[in-house]
């Protein structure tokens, strides 16, 4: 018998585990009242979360919401991520016990997880979740039978509906009151005997090496059986030199008496698992065939096309038309704080930092920010209903054909949104070779983050009145810039798959999980964390950019000679400023793009932020404008700009120049950073920095010049 230390803490630690679409997340919401971001298709959660729920007799209990996985074989890094959580390794706290999100509509296959759990002798309560979503499949699942069975706490719950969470509440200040535990010795199944002999022979080895807390003989018998079915020769696994070959060795010694220990490890489990099931669950009534009906449609390989682009066509459309207004009001808003602002201050620095600076910088930004909620809120609903799932089964032949894993459609449809969580997303990719490849392509995909750039570009050389049929004109070249952006990123695939990153991927498993409907508050959720992160990117990276750029397009001070007129002293202040010295010191390199300095000086600060780019062009066409408050709306100054032989500046050669330079780009050092994390590379980082600037110099190369040659201005 194994006995844990007596340990009454002010706050405990729970961690949450699951398999995915299990409603782990959803659930870890409804008890601490977090905003993780939940989605219904797997790897959504790709790093742990804590959160903190009040007990009446426990107190605060940090709960921590894991990497939803299959089993804890750790085959990939997600799997790692959530072991490492679960056991307390790589620095991280042990847990004093484990939730186990259970599927109650899939009920069989979650008891794998709970059985590999339950090895580490860890205390564990389980919650069967979506016990709706079972009994419309005709389920009955007999609570008395799973907690006579495994021995431990089972709740049963629907957490999108918060039923069953004040019970789950109880129970856990109840299981949490009562440790420490005694549990049993003993496995509920029985490994072959030449495994449990290497098993034995390993585990007072895992005892002197690992350096985490292992309280018992159960314990480091279960960690040696999983470096044993988790380890191979090429495996990313961290593990200690001396425990790694020692695992090694064994491992050979096994293979060289012939057992395949993928099934001596995962079939004994399973037919444990299918012996209980008949006394576990029942079927009442024929299962719902509504899911397999709806596959019918969009998931046919004519009409399951159509209807994505239906839908990729109704997301750019509202993207214009559902945002104007709110573009509009926006501002407006800040034209009158602009305006108010100026005229209650006298004339000075302090008031043209503010008014040219602050206001026209981070303002020219912020007024993107309902077209980032737009996009979010498609892409939530996307991800709730259980539909992004369907789109990465459709697409996954053909990603197979240009070296792309099927599972790469998740990431690249959440680097829409944002590039950082897309590649850490990538996560849920065993192979190396398939996440390397998929990381270096990611960055192609046009983000929210470009979204403000285009609608500037767009707003400016295409008005809104301009219509190609039923549809805007924007709405026409923002959805060719997207096509465009993925069609590139999927080119760049097929090339770095029979070149620096040679192979086959990985077949694509996948689950299917039922379509439902997406949940309000997940949604709310999902849009206000991406709100908040964009003004918190406004409120640091973006105002500490503008007000730099601010003061680099401001000093030095140039004494205009009297009589020269106001807008030729305005021009030469820029030109002359340490900005715009800058700008010119590149513009050779970007003349043939068709840009002059003021557009480099944005480049360059858009290195910071790709938005940060908007902000520029606001301090730009700011600094010195000695206009009319009611006249410094940044489209128009920029439409007024000229070249020096006075040909106007932006031309819509300019503006499809510039859309393709950061259509390709990498413009982004948060995408840098993490890849640099990710892959654990700096020359895999630097790379994608070199091909990524490369090829978007040269995209824009052959945008200006051959529509020059074409005789478009």
């Amino acid at each position: 018998m194994a006995t844990r230390a007596p340990a009454r803490k002010a706050l405990f630690t729970v961690a949450v585990a699951g398999n995915p679409n299990s409603g782990k997340t959803t659930l870890f919401n409804a008890l601490t009242g977090a905003s993780a971001r939940t989605g219904n298709h797997p790897g959504i959660t790709v790093e742990q979360r804590d959160g903190i729920l009040e007990l009446p007799r426990s107190g605060r209990v940090c709960l921590i919401d894991v990497p939803g996985c299959y089993s804890l074989n750790a085959r990939s890094p997600e799997e790692e991520v959530a072991i490492n959580a679960i056991l307390g390794r790589r620095g991280q706290q042990r847990p004093d016990a484990v939730m186990v999100v259970l599927d109650a509509s899939a009920l069989e296959r979650n008891l794998y997880l709970l059985l590999q759990v339950m090895e580490f002798d860890l205390p564990v309560i389980a919650v069967v979740n979506m016990l709706d979503t079972a009994r419309d499949d005709g389920l009955d699942i007999s609570f008395d039978a799973l907690r006579s069975t495994f021995g431990v706490p089972f709740v049963g719950t629907i957490a999108r509906r918060r039923q069953g969470v004040d019970l789950l509440c109880r129970e856990l200040d109840d299981f949490l009151g009562a440790l420490p535990l005694r549990t049993g010795s003993d496995w509920l199944w029985s490994p072959h005997s030449s495994l449990s002999r290497e098993v034995d022979a390993l585990a007072p080895l895992v005892g002197e090496e690992v350096s985490f807390n292992l309280p018992s003989e159960r314990s480091r018998r279960a960690f040696a059986f999983w470096l044993l079915s988790s380890l191979h020769r090429k495996s990313e696994l961290v593990v200690k030199p001396r425990l790694r070959e020692a695992a090694l060795e064994a491992r050979q010694r096994l293979k060289g008496e012939g057992l395949d220990l993928d099934v001596e490890t995962i079939v004994p489990r399973w037919s444990f698992i299918d012996a209980v099931a008949e006394r576990i669950v029942r079927r009442d009534k024929p299962r719902s065939q509504r899911t397999e009906r709806i596959d019918s449609v969009l998931t046919h390989p004519l009409w399951g096309s159509l209807f994505f682009l239906a839908v990729m066509t109704l997301v750019f459309q509202t993207l214009f038309s559902w945002s104007e207004p709110l573009i509009t009001g926006i501002e407006s808003i800040f034209a009158w704080l602009s305006s108010a602002v100026g005229g209650a201050l006298p004339p000075s620095l302090g008031r043209d930092l503010v008014v040219d600076g602050v206001f026209a910088g981070v303002g020219g930004v912020l007024v993107f920010l309902p077209q980032i909620l737009i996009l979010f809120l498609f892409i939530s609903i996307l991800e709730g209903s259980g539909y992004m799932s369907r789109s990465a089964f459709m697409v996954d032949r053909f990603m197979r054909r240009i070296g792309l894993h099927g599972h790469a459609f998740v990431p690249m449809i959440s680097g829409f949104a944002c590039a950082v969580p897309a590649i850490m997303a990538t996560r849920t990719i065993e192979n190396r070779r398939d996440r390397m490849l998929t990381m270096m392509v990611l960055p192609l995909i046009s983000c929210s983050a470009r979204l403000p750039v285009y609608s500037m570009i767009i707003a400016l050389l295409f008005p809104a009145d301009e219509v190609l049929g039923p549809f805007r004109a924007g709405t026409i070249v923002l959805l060719s810039v997207y096509v465009l952006s993925t069609a590139l990123a999927l080119f760049a695939a097929s090339v770095l798959s029979r070149t620096v990153l040679k192979g086959q991927p990985q077949p694509l498993l996948l689950e299917l999980p039922p379509y439902r409907l997406p949940e309000p508050l997940t949604v709310m959720l999902a849009l206000r964390d991406r709100a908040k992160a964009f003004l918190a990117t406004a409120g640091t990276i973006i105002l500490v950019a503008t007000v730099v750029l601010w003061v680099l397009l401001t000093f030095p001070r140039v004494e205009a000679p009297a009589g020269v007129a106001p807008e030729l002293a305005a021009a030469s202040q820029l030109e002359n400023s340490y900005a715009g010295r800058l700008g010119g010191f590149f513009e050779p390199l970007i003349a043939p793009l068709g840009f002059d300095w003021k557009i480099g000086v944005g480049l360059i600060g858009s290195f910071a932020a790709r938005e940060v780019f908007v902000s520029t062009m606001g301090v730009v066409y700011g600094v010195g404008d000695v206009a009319e408050i009611g006249d410094r709306d940044l489209r128009e100054a920029m439409r007024r700009d000229t070249r020096a032989d006075g040909s106007p500046l932006w031309t819509p050669l300019t503006g499809l120049s510039l859309m393709a330079f950061f259509m390709v780009a990498m413009q982004c050092m948060s995408t840098l950073a993490v890849t640099r994390r990710e892959t654990g590379s700096w020359g895999w980082t630097v790379f994608m920095l070199a091909y990524l600037t490369g090829t978007a110099w040269l995209m824009s190369f052959a945008v200006f010049q051959l529509g020059r040659l074409a005789g478009f201005a």
